[in-house]
């Protein structure tokens, strides 16, 4: 017969999870364009990519290369850096959203 296992009932807080890497980006990304007030299709003709890609960049759901985001911040006129900067203060701002009750950004998965 199957043993059966006893799991601790003190457990640790359920962690929150960390954010993909590739919705911050899009996000972020998302965020500059609009501020400008580019469209989607002007920003994807200057990078030298299809509108469809550059959507699914900034929904998160494309893994772009160096290059195409590289191509991106060209046709923004934003630096790496800049880039980088207001990715990594998306980062840190999330972990307080999701503690104070914001839903988060993409699907969670629960099991009974």
């Amino acid at each position: 017969m199957a043993e059966i296992l006893h799991f601790p009932r003190n457990r640790a807080p359920a962690k929150t999870p960390e954010p993909l890497w590739r919705e911050t980006l899009g996000r972020t990304l998302r965020t500059m364009r609009e501020k400008q007030g580019d469209r989607l299709v002007d920003v994807a003709e200057r990078a030298g990519i299809s509108p469809q890609y550059l959507s699914e960049i900034e929904r998160g759901r494309k893994e772009p290369s160096s290059e195409m985001i590289a191509a991106v911040t060209g046709a923004l006129s934003v630096d790496l850096a800049g880039l980088l900067t207001a990715v990594a203060g998306e980062v840190q701002r999330l972990p307080a959203d999701l503690a104070s009750g914001r839903r988060p950004m993409r699907p969670v998965l629960m099991a009974a």
